[in-house]
């Protein structure tokens, strides 16, 4: 459900203050290391005016100058603190530039933007075999499975007596090389967990091998219509398709929290305001925070982020003194991430009270 708050779960430990950097990173030009250089120039600028030390202004300029630039159109996330880079992401929209130096990590536009692409497989699949590739925390890796059963082949011509039935043993070859494929994939799945199967391949070759998975793979397959295997069909198209099956998801997962979220104002399973959120943040009852256009607000707390309040009268109530003034876009959302909460930042489709929103794992007595 939504953004997961594991990605940002090392922010918790760190100490600020720090530093937030957000830019648009596309590189379809040919200068496009000059053109780092100068957007470099321009946040360093910015950093310094905030008064960033210039141990962290020195990691997010490793981060942003060394990083491998990114493939056409996006933008760049870069969290960190003195003690080096925290986030470091590709965005699927350009973003900012916006600037930030302040007591927490500022993540909302990579929660709206980040390409969070959890593990997965892609099959690319024929009668003779398939090659899998386990795609997992930016990392790849590659495996083919050669199918032992030949001929895959019909043979041309008059039967000759005596050699049994070419056409059914080239049936039966094919049958035997797409169930070696399935098999394979299936202990990985077992051993992986991947969130999406996507499989390559001409129609009869894909229906064949889908047919052989058991239930546990089938449900997590979708089919590609790109290229068949070894047909050198463009990296560029797969990665494209896949790149719209993630965004279908993010979107479905906006929709099911806008829905969730306004079922849950009734029945007193989601709240919305910077009252009521920071008393379900406070209660540990936040399943989903919805981020919508929080603005400048600001909340207090005492030592303890876990001390949130809206105001220092409520915080009062709760028997703490105020010692920090905090953006509410930074405090609720890491807020979030520390109960082990989802992040979901909504569009126009739900507009909470003062930006912020929540559907709760129970009702708020």
């Amino acid at each position: 459900m939504g953004m997961q708050s594991e990605r940002f779960r090392q922010l918790l430990t760190s100490h600020g203050p720090f530093g937030s950097v957000y830019f648009e990173d596309s590189h379809d030009t040919a200068d496009a290391r000059a053109q780092i250089e100068l957007k470099w120039r321009d946040l360093r600028e910015q950093l310094e005016r905030q008064g960033a030390e210039p141990a962290l202004t020195s990691s997010i300029e490793q981060a942003i100058v060394e990083s491998r630039p990114a493939v056409g159109r996006g933008g760049r996330a870069v969290v960190a603190s003195a003690d080096g880079v925290l986030v470091n992401e590709h965005l699927i929209r350009p973003a900012g530039p916006e600037v930030r130096v302040s007591p927490l990590p500022y993540i909302v536009p990579v929660v709206e933007h980040g390409d969070e692409r959890p593990t997965y497989v892609v099959v690319a699949v024929d009668h003779a075999g398939g090659d899998i590739t386990l795609h997992r925390e930016g990392r790849v890796v590659s495996d083919t499975v050669e199918g032992e059963g030949y001929p895959v082949h019909k043979a041309s011509g008059a039967e000759t007596p005596g050699y049994g039935d070419p056409q059914r043993s080239a049936e039966a070859a094919r049958q035997h090389n797409i169930r070696a494929v399935a098999d394979r994939l299936t202990s990985l799945v077992d051993d992986a967990a991947p969130e999406v199967v996507f499989v390559v391949g001409e129609v009869r070759s894909r229906a064949d091998f889908v047919k052989e998975l058991p239930e546990r793979v089938k449900s997590r397959v979708v089919e590609l219509q790109v290229g068949a295997r070894n047909s050198g069909f463009g990296d560029e198209q797969l990665r494209h398709e896949i790149g719209q099956e993630f965004l279908r998801r993010r979107v479905a997962v906006i929709d099911q929290a806008a829905q969730q979220f306004r079922a849950g104002l009734g029945s007193g399973l989601a709240t919305e305001g910077l009252d009521g959120v920071t008393a379900a943040l406070r209660a540990g009852a936040v399943e989903t925070l919805i981020i919508g256009d929080i603005g400048d607000a600001t909340v207090v707390a005492g030592d303890d982020l876990g001390t949130v309040a809206p105001n220092p009268n409520v915080l009062s109530e709760l028997g703490t003194a105020p010692t920090q003034v905090l953006r509410a876009d930074e405090a609720l959302p890491l807020l979030a991430v520390s109960t082990g909460a989802a992040l979901v930042r909504t569009d126009e489709r739900i507009e909470p009270a003062d930006g912020i929103g929540a559907v709760l794992r129970y009702a708020l007595r």
